[in-house]
């Protein structure tokens, strides 16, 4: 990396000697040391005028090396990494008066740094540095009511960083819905995660589209029926019309009959022909439509139209329409063998057609395998063809058919299929579509085959009997989606699932923010050899803040981050904390809301801080509305 190649050599330059590149482990972080040489959260009597030899000598200690980090040179992207070298000389190395350092002895004890600074460079020379950062700790505790309302006062101030502060702002949860209303004419990034109404209103209802459309290009919508239709109604380029209908529609919003009137009248016509719920008085003046494409569309709708139109679909003048309007005819009515032949791209016919028996009787024991394939998902098969294809020699089309809905579970059995249980898993739909039939549910929970257990697991309720015999599958994924997804799952199958997984992307927390999770008698899990149970121990209503203090000092990071989120925490462990090896458990103490103020103000003036610190919630309202100000400020002149 090119980064790492010019750092290397500019410390060579300097007069060191490179042996390696680390991570901190559970060393003392360069981010936290450059907070420190800035002055934020630093031990008094911290800052010197210079550093000299003797300070350089007690900083490689006997071994004549340390740790350091240049400013402007990271590695990786960010300031996760020291760089280990060596230095055998007397005097100063070259590192003063370039662009900026912070140097760590390998014990952890002395800290040396030059940093640039208003008034000239800053420089920070510490011994004894866990201790005189517990000290500092401490005393920034220490903060009284009449000290807050001083460093609030001063807030915003200079130097500042408002730029990130409004990249950060929009995700205090303590920012009122006005000041986030002003928030999107400078930054609208927080609308990915937003859920207030007040908020969404004003955003579907901004004039400039990119703002509009941000709450709907998300993963996870927050908006209502009425945003929904609001932000189409708004949109003025037809397709990104078409398309936000399209997203309401895939999330289960109706629109109103005049929308669909309005958006099949439109250039998208051709679009907008295919949104699933459009109401079937339409679809005679589709079928009948001058574009191809739009009839063509018609037939996906067969069952919707009547006879005559069905006939004139079926003599089109297009191509593509006749064959549309052929495969939709064939669902129902078998397909012989003269009609499949003739056929441009026969697939579709194979995966969701009716055919003649001598035709599908042929294609089932031909020798094309991939015509087996295709049938091996059609729904419409007879069960002779099923039981031929459920004994073919490819395992692909064994196990295709050992999914099919159309089999009881003595036949599935009897299928051999191929699994792999590491695999990626999705819910079967026609399981997903048996969810509220208890009878069901009751039959395929006995499945032989894990997906369909897995796809039962989904359920949101599930009978008793079913629950109980779930929680005990040997499939640990089975269990997983139960823990995930079934609101019936019991605590002892949560609490063994949380041994070994801690939420996924789209289930966030389960199976720890499931309603049925056990909370009491989780104290004794404090002194529990593994982490993640550790971590449990501060959900018991019987911890103490004792607890919080003894899990803030624990060796493993998820623990130490657990209680940094833990509203007992002392204003000196936060502060404690914002020195972590680990980044996540720093930035989860910049959010507590006992930070003492003078600190957080101070992170809110730092570069590597400003954005998360901004996102704490116990920074004043009136103070949010003046950084909010600043960050404005600062964006419009960005753009001019």
């Amino acid at each position: 990396m090119q980064c790492r190649e010019e750092l290397h050599e500019l410390l060579r330059h300097a007069g060191l000697t490179v042996v390696e590149d680390v991570r901190p482990g559970s060393l003392f972080p360069p981010e936290a040391g450059w907070r420190i040489a800035r002055g934020i959260a630093a031990p008094d009597g911290a800052v010197r005028e210079a550093v000299d030899a003797v300070w350089w000598r007690r900083l490689a200690d006997a071994t004549d090396e340390f740790l350091v980090a240049v400013l402007g040179h990271r590695i990786g992207g960010n300031d996760a990494w020291w760089t280990r070298v060596r230095y055998a000389g007397d005097s100063v190395p070259g590192l003063t008066g370039g662009p900026g350092f912070v140097a760590l002895s390998l014990g952890g004890q002395v800290l040396l740094a030059e940093v640039p600074g208003a008034d000239g460079p800053r420089v920070t020379a510490l011994d004894r540095l866990p201790e005189r950062l517990e000290e500092a700790a401490a005393e920034a505790g220490r903060e009284t009511e009449a000290e807050r309302a001083e460093v609030w006062a001063a807030v915003p101030g200079r130097p500042a960083w408002p730029l990130h502060w409004a990249e950060g702002i929009g995700f205090n949860p303590a920012a009122p819905d006005e000041l986030l209303i002003r928030l999107l004419d400078v930054e609208v990034g927080f609308l990915h995660g937003c859920d207030r109404p007040a908020v969404l209103d004003a955003a579907v209802a901004h004039p400039d589209p990119q703002v509009r459309s941000r709450p709907a290009d998300t993963f996870r919508p927050k908006l209502t029926a009425d945003q929904w239709i609001r932000l189409i109604r708004a949109e003025p380029l037809p397709s990104r019309r078409v398309l936000w209908a399209e997203r309401a529609c895939a999330w289960g919003f109706e629109l109103p009959g005049d929308l669909y009137d309005d958006l099949l009248s439109g250039p998208s016509r051709a679009q907008a022909a295919e949104l699933p719920g459009l109401p079937a008085h339409h679809l005679p003046n589709l079928a009948a439509d001058a574009d191809a494409r739009v009839r063509e569309t018609a037939c996906a709708r067969w069952e919707d139209l009547a006879a005559p139109l069905r006939a004139r679909l079926l003599a089109d003048t297009d191509d593509a329409v006749r064959t549309a309007a052929l495969l939709a005819h064939h669902t129902t009515v078998p397909m012989p063998r003269e009609v499949f032949a003739v056929l441009p791209q026969p697939r579709r016919a194979l995966e969701q057609c009716r055919l003649s028996p001598e035709l599908e009787a042929e294609l089932a024991r031909g020798g094309d395998a991939e015509v087996r394939r295709a049938l091996a998902a059609n729904a419409r098969l007879s069960a002779h063809s099923v039981a031929v294809l459920a004994e073919d020699r490819y395992d692909d089309i064994r196990s295709a058919v050992a999914l099919r809905s159309d089999l009881n579970e003595e036949q599935r059995a009897a299928v051999r299929y191929d699994f792999d249980p590491t695999s990626m898993s999705r819910t079967l739909p026609w399981v997903e579509g048996l969810h509220d039939d208890a009878d069901a549910m009751r039959r395929l929970a006995v499945s032989p085959h894990p997906l369909i257990r897995r796809s039962v697991a989904r359920a949101r309720h599930l009978p008793p009997e079913v629950v109980e015999r779930l929680a005990r599958d040997e499939d640990r994924t089975v269990r997983l989606f139960l823990a995930e997804s079934c609101d019936d799952a019991p605590a002892e199958m949560l609490l063994e699932v949380w041994r070994w997984w801690d939420g996924s992307f789209t289930h966030p927390d389960r199976p720890r923010s499931h309603p049925n999770f056990p909370r009491a008698g989780l104290l004794r899990y404090a002194g529990d050899p593994g982490g993640r149970m550790r971590r449990l121990a501060l959900d018991d209503p019987l911890s103490t803040p004792a607890d919080v203090a003894r899990l803030a000092r624990d060796p493993e990071a998820e623990v130490r981050r657990r209680a940094a989120e833990d509203t007992r925490l002392s204003p000196a462990d936060a502060v404690r904390l914002l020195n972590d090896p680990a980044a996540h458990v720093r930035e989860t103490a910049m959010r507590h809301l006992r930070l003492p103020a003078r600190v957080l103000a101070g992170l809110l003036h730092d570069r590597d801080t400003a954005c998360a610190a901004v996102t704490n919630p116990a920074i004043p309202v009136p103070v949010l509305h003046r950084i909010m100000a600043a960050a404005a400020a600062a964006a419009a002149a960005a753009q001019r």
